[in-house]
């Protein structure tokens, strides 16, 4: 076993609690076809990231908010097959509320919308691309979750999925605990993470910590 003594932890959204790859990869997989890319490229290069980076990098020259607008339509009229991912459930209502906040790439709405499609407890704390300015891999919000939790970024613990989201984790200066719900492990281990496991079903809260931090143990973590 591993132990991670911190004072909050800071979720990814998608691929992390929340399985919505389906839903992802369709709407994705429909934009890709409507502008004539190839959609398995255009699902790998939008996952972890604000819709609006992916569109403004591939389409320069299009009206970005109007195209990021539909994105967003159809990616909430879409929560078929959303559900939550090995031991998120148990992980989010085992920690304290005011402990632990979700930071994602997706807009305030769709965000909402995954959460409660999944049944996942609400989060008192939520940051979305809605509320910053330069999203994953930027570390502007790993260091808006961090300040909306109280805990400065180095004793928070992300747990992430992709690599631009791991790469954020990093720069804001936590630590970050990586996935294999989305990337390889080498893809994992480039972008920096700090432990690799399969899911959330491997993480449990001890219950023995006492004060503000408490420990998360990787029961087969590396």
């Amino acid at each position: 076993m591993t132990g991670i003594r911190c004072r909050g932890v800071l979720f990814d959204l998608d691929g992390v609690l929340v399985d919505s790859t389906p839903a992802v990869a369709r709407v994705w997989a429909w934009w890709a076809r409507e502008h004539g890319f190839e959609p398995d490229e255009v699902v790998r290069k939008a996952h972890g990231r604000p819709s609006i980076a992916t569109i403004s990098e591939l389409l320069p020259h299009a009206d970005h908010a109007a195209e990021d607008r539909e994105v967003e339509r159809r990616e909430i009229a879409d929560v078929q097959g959303v559900i939550p991912l090995p031991g998120a459930m148990e992980l989010l209502q085992a920690l304290p509320l005011d402990r632990w906040a979700i930071v994602t790439s997706c807009t305030r709405a769709l965000a909402q919308v995954r959460i409660g499609a999944a049944g996942l407890p609400k989060p008192r704390h939520l940051v979305t691309s809605t509320d910053v300015q330069h999203g994953k891999p930027a570390p502007e919000p790993y260091l808006k979750g961090a300040q909306i939790l109280g805990v400065p970024a180095a004793n928070c613990l992300v747990v992430e999925d992709a690599p631009a989201g791991i790469r954020a984790g990093k720069a804001a200066g936590a630590r970050v605990l990586a996935l294999r719900t989305t990337a390889s492990d080498a893809e994992l281990q480039q972008a920096g993470a700090d432990w690799i496991v399969d899911d959330c079903a491997e993480l449990f809260l001890d219950s023995s910590a006492s004060g503000e931090q408490f420990l998360l143990i990787g029961r087969r973590a590396k």
